[in-house]
């Protein structure tokens, strides 16, 4: 909490209150559902919400399922607030299952609502993970965003059947988010501080003579502000519906 005081101080880093993340997906969830307090209903004068205890019904040209494979990022996520919702990022205060508003909670309940059997359920919820994208600069906020999805994912398990997932289902779902939540400078498409600026360097001989001298040029992408022409590491994802091929995160962007 201390960090997070000194970094919003210090380099403008803001942590978004659960109430504001929910507004924001409930936009989301309006457009794709085409109507509107589909997961909850929000109380604007308090900042709170109550969720929907209905069980989600979809429009007659998409199904639940479709809703699970929709794609959905968070950029620069910090610790993901707009993805899940354990606690209120700005508070600490944690939050109940029935009442999370994160995306991919959003997913998981559906998932719920819709499959009984494990196996089947697990399927789903590696296919959800899958969907869900996120990068973030900072290096501690990512591994607290990491763990936050992954402690998701064995609550809505519990919640839904009473016991922990086993060791291995654990495992995957953390295989998908350590691809799928990473490091990167969202300005650049590259490893933060990665690229190159302009060097010397010099190679002696056996008697400390000067035998060679290559010179680097500076980094063309950061001179230029051009993303695509980085010398520094660019960040990969994967494609999980198409063969879990990687690709770089630049080359999506048109």
């Amino acid at each position: 909490k201390e960090q997070q005081t000194d970094r919003s101080k210090d380099m403008a880093e803001v942590f978004t209150p659960s109430w504001v993340c929910n507004a924001q997906n409930n936009l989301v969830d309006e457009a794709w559902f085409d109507r509107k307090e589909v997961f909850n209903v929000e109380d604007s004068t308090n900042h709170t919400w109550q969720a929907n205890p209905d069980k989600i019904t979809f429009p007659k040209d998409k199904t639940w399922k479709d809703y699970v494979r929709a794609t959905r990022m968070e950029i620069t996520c910090g610790e993901a607030p707009y993805l899940v919702s354990r606690y209120d990022a700005t508070t600490g205060e944690p939050i109940p299952i029935e009442q999370r508003i994160g995306l991919l909670d959003r997913k998981l309940r559906v998932i719920s609502e819709n499959v009984d059997a494990s196996g089947e359920w697990l399927e789903w919820a590696q296919t959800a993970y899958m969907h869900i994208y996120g990068y973030e600069w900072q290096g501690d906020n990512l591994l607290l965003a990491r763990e936050a999805l992954l402690w998701t994912f064995i609550e809505y398990y519990q919640a839904k059947f009473g016991k922990a997932p086993l060791l291995k289902s654990i495992n995957y779902i953390a295989y998908i988010i350590s691809w799928n939540l990473w490091q990167m400078d969202g300005l650049k498409g590259v490893v933060p501080d990665s690229c190159k600026g302009e060097t010397t360097t010099t190679e002696y001989g056996l008697f400390g003579e000067e035998i060679c001298v290559q010179t680097s040029k500076p980094c063309e992408g950061c001179q230029e502000d051009n993303i695509h022409r980085h010398n520094g590491i660019y960040c990969l994802i994967r494609d999980w519906p198409n063969d879990k091929k990687k690709i770089r995160f630049i080359d999506l962007i048109k």
